[in-house]
């Protein structure tokens, strides 16, 4: 019995791929950024195709994924977190991430509300909702209608796809393994290389990072084909990104701080944090760790990630790690210290903006004359911020 289609071995490959990447599409452009954070706007056309391929191929109903989503960043590495591998362990996460998340879709709470704004047209009661089983057997029928017994094969691994990749590896791993561009108070990470195959749900740390923006990548080198699919989409007509991350301006020359500086650093400050880790932090330590003896060497080596992670994510043994570190180390905590009293300014949620610009002024004085080069080139930094181009 053979299908209505005929292919060489290789097509089906090539097919498999495709009807994967359609689903992975589906899930980054409308769930996630479209329907979970508002990054962007779709138009019915585009919302009605990714709604019943979801359906054939997923099961999915807009408002639990949303809903779960949603809750996953409120409650992000807390008992209440819908699928944290810090709390629930990563192999847990890895391979029953969908049963975790199919445990929170039973919960009404969560729907009620974290599920609002979601569609409720006719197609979502009488079709999607309620009938997953009915899509994804759907999807079998005409697999095997098209491509014969080889179509079951295809439709297994579209049906593994999703679980694996984003409730499992984007769920897991993102916040488990990988590197971080921002210091974001969660553990989640940037994976590479395999933007391909997850439609730059990889690029996780930026995500948590800038979570209402349509585009996911920030630096030159990260692929994210999410956005590649959108802004093919806007061309259409068919999307209108919202939102994308902020990008610093600055100002060669600019010496004073003034409300536009501080409005610049807030919504900068992600990136602020990062260029102080990169410019300040790390190289006092470099000075320290080539003054210091072998032993506190490697004493050193082994605190330099506490000493640029957010202290929110730092349990009390890392804690008393690095305070002991800072404690030998005079210059080390000095710069440390600086840190968090730049992060204490945008922490301070109900001080007026003529005390924060005080606050970002004083920290720029005291700062430059602190003794230490790299904090008073850093200051030159901050006074150059001006209102960020979008």
């Amino acid at each position: 019995m053979h299908g209505l289609v005929q292919l060489p071995w290789w097509g089906y490959v090539v097919v498999t791929l495709v009807f994967t990447q359609i689903t992975i599409v589906c899930v980054t452009v409308f769930l996630h950024r479209c329907q979970a954070h508002r990054a962007l706007d779709l138009h019915p056309i585009a919302s009605q195709f990714f709604r019943f391929w979801l359906w054939l191929t997923t099961g999915m109903v807009t408002k639990e994924w949303t809903a779960v989503h949603r809750k996953h960043h409120a409650k992000v590495e807390t008992a209440e977190d819908p699928h944290s591998p810090i709390i629930e362990g990563i192999w847990k996460v890895l391979f029953k991430g969908t049963e975790l998340y199919r445990l929170e879709t039973r919960d009404k709470t969560t729907l009620e509300r974290y599920g609002e704004g979601t569609p409720d047209d006719w197609m979502e009661r009488h079709v999607y909702t309620g009938r997953s089983k009915t899509g994804i057997f759907t999807m079998l029928t005409l697999n095997l209608i098209l491509f014969g017994p080889v179509g079951l094969t295809i439709w297994a691994l579209q049906m593994a796809w999703i679980p694996f990749f984003a409730a499992g590896v984007v769920n897991g791993v993102a916040h488990y393994w990988g590197y971080r561009n921002f210091e974001s108070p969660d553990a989640s990470r940037n994976l590479l290389p395999i933007g391909f195959f997850i439609g730059g749900e990889e690029l996780h740390n930026n995500h948590h990072t800038y979570a209402t923006s349509a585009k996911f990548s920030v630096k030159w080198w990260e692929f994210d084909s999410g956005w590649l699919v959108i802004r093919a989409l806007q061309s259409l007509g068919l999307a209108k990104p919202k939102r994308v991350p902020p990008q610093a301006k600055l100002v060669p020359g600019k010496l004073s701080v003034d409300i536009e500086t501080l409005k610049a650093i807030l919504t900068n400050r992600f990136q602020v944090m990062a260029k102080y880790s990169k410019t300040v932090i790390l190289p006092v330590l470099r000075e320290e760790r080539r003054r210091a003896g072998e032993k506190s060497n490697a004493m050193l080596h082994r605190v330099r990630t506490l000493l640029i992670r957010d202290t929110s994510l730092l349990d009390a043994p890392k804690q008393a790690q690095l305070q002991t570190i800072l404690t030998q180390h005079g210059a080390l905590n000095l710069a440390y210290q600086f840190r968090l009293k730049l992060q204490n300014i945008w922490a301070k949620s109900s001080a007026t903006q003529k005390e924060l610009v005080d606050a970002l002024q004083e920290w720029c004085h005291q700062a430059e004359a602190s003794g230490l080069e790299a904090l008073r080139d850093f200051v030159k930094y901050v006074k150059a911020h001006a209102p960020h181009a979008v």
